[in-house]
């Protein structure tokens, strides 16, 4: 029996990212499929001239924002926005590394600053926490380890926040419904397919280091999912 006093993932509309890049290649080859690949709603441009008619009729909720654009200075795009919307996130991307740079585009309106190139993993958690420090009421949940943005992203209980895929996202969702409770292998394949005789149980294994892995780079903390011998997996949630 599922215990009823748990916090449940929060189930929400996708975040509209909306994202400035004028590298062709980098926007439409590789962001836009990762990042809708963690779950995002996404439309990508490449100039300001096509910002300008993008926000005539529609507000994203995250801007990620390229300083170097053919046409316009991304710092003043990032002013001007931020003037404009101050309910929108801006991230800012940039393949200037120096502490000024840095500092003049937080200054300008952007609320996080990244380097190119740029770890997805990293402006995914950016996106989310910007996301979350923009919402006007509390996420269920503080405190301790639990799902967020419809299982999309995993939160610590300081609030730091792992981005998810779509599979680590039910694979975590399974665990959550019975914490502190062994579940078999078997209940654990069943959950990420529907065909779990052809599923090599090999890949659960693979799919737990990976996500442990990302979880201690991305925060420096152990995820505290372990290994039962001859019985499955067990998350300890205290």
């Amino acid at each position: 029996m599922t215990p009823t006093n748990l916090p449940k993932p929060v189930v929400a509309a996708p975040l509209r990212v909306l994202l400035l890049e004028d590298d062709e290649l980098l926007r439409d080859r590789v962001l836009v499929p990762q990042l809708r690949s963690f779950g995002f709603e996404v439309a990508a441009i490449g100039t300001a001239a096509e910002l300008d008619v993008y926000t005539a009729t529609a507000w994203p909720d995250i801007l990620i924002l390229d300083v170097g654009l053919p046409d316009a200075d991304g710092f003043e795009v990032a002013r001007r926005l931020h003037a404009q919307m101050n309910d929108v996130g801006i991230v800012m991307l940039t393949g200037r590394s120096g502490k000024i740079d840095h500092v003049r585009g937080l200054v300008e309106g952007a609320d996080a600053y990244l380097s190119k190139p740029v770890d997805v993993d990293l402006l995914v958690a950016t996106i989310y926490s910007l996301a979350r420090r923009l919402r006007t009421t509390p996420t269920p949940g503080a405190g301790r380890w639990h799902l967020d943005a419809d299982g999309w992203c995993l939160l610590s209980p300081g609030s730091d926040v792992v981005a998810l895929t779509k599979t680590e996202g039910r694979l975590l969702a399974k665990f959550f419904e019975s914490p502190n409770q062994a579940i078999s292998r078997t209940d654990l394949i069943r959950t990420l397919t529907d065909n779990a005789y052809d599923f090599d149980p090999h890949r659960l294994d693979s799919l737990v280091h990976r996500l442990r892995k990302k979880v201690q780079r991305v925060l420096g903390m152990p995820l505290p999912l372990n290994a039962v011998h001859g019985e499955g997996y067990v998350f300890v949630l205290s």
